[in-house]
């Protein structure tokens, strides 16, 4: 049974609240095999993506676009997925809900919870800037998640540039680390977001695009790292 399959039961058996439906795969997915994994991460996704989408007060065609990006919807399922994200859009359930569901379901996966953010900021990045209500909505949903300010502020920079942009908060480095030490850093980051990788731990492959976003943030950074420090030499 594909995802997508898996995907149009849980749609099926929806009544009237997508946190049902969390609740119902994080039984299975905690235990269970990678594939249930994948499909709690991507209703999880679905429904904070459709949450997230509503941040900024209009759901835009930019950002509906920018959520068929992050999962690359094979032909004939677009109904199952339109279904969880109408639904979750009209529940009255908070997105913290939905946030608490998936932070406890991967609670001992912290570099999922991340592939999550980073699939929301793709979605927020839609219209090529972020807005203040979004920027919160997902501050507070990386507070659920478990991460601290410094963390989010990583994951915020792989997709904007801001006023506090770090590249060594990218990599998780201090400006202190040696060469040496600061491109073994980058190995490592690189080999934790290979494709692979991220489908080893429950990202379906058709999210694996969220790894190519990582990775060239990763990469931008630790290039703009080693440019700064020659320039000091």
């Amino acid at each position: 049974m594909s995802i997508w399959d898996k995907l149009a039961g849980a749609a099926a058996s929806v009544g009237g609240s997508i946190g049902t439906v969390l609740t119902r795969l994080g039984q299975f997915a905690m235990d269970g095999p990678a594939h249930d994994k994948q499909v709690a991460f991507t209703v999880g996704v679905i429904a904070l993506g459709a949450k997230m989408a509503k941040a900024d007060g209009i759901v835009t065609k930019d950002e509906v676009q920018a959520f068929k990006e992050v999962f690359k919807i094979p032909r004939g399922e677009e109904h199952n997925v339109a279904r969880l994200f109408n639904l979750a859009k009209q529940d009255v359930a908070g997105y913290d809900s939905y946030a608490r569901q998936l932070g406890r379901l991967f609670r001992n996966d912290r570099e999922l919870l991340s592939d999550v953010m980073d699939g929301l900021f793709h979605i927020a990045a839609a219209d090529g800037k972020l807005h203040p209500s979004e920027d919160r909505f997902l501050f507070n949903v990386a507070g659920e998640f478990g991460f601290n300010e410094q963390e989010y502020l990583a994951i915020k920079g792989r997709h904007f540039r801001c006023d506090l942009y770090d590249p060594y908060n990218i990599l998780s480095a201090s400006p202190k680390a040696s060469d040496a030490e600061l491109k073994a850093q980058y190995h490592k980051l690189v080999a934790e977001n290979h494709p692979d990788m991220l489908m080893a731990r429950g990202v379906p492959a058709e999210a694996i695009g969220i790894a190519t976003k990582k990775l060239a943030a990763i990469n931008a950074a630790y290039e703009e790292i080693k440019a700064a420090r020659r320039a000091h030499v």
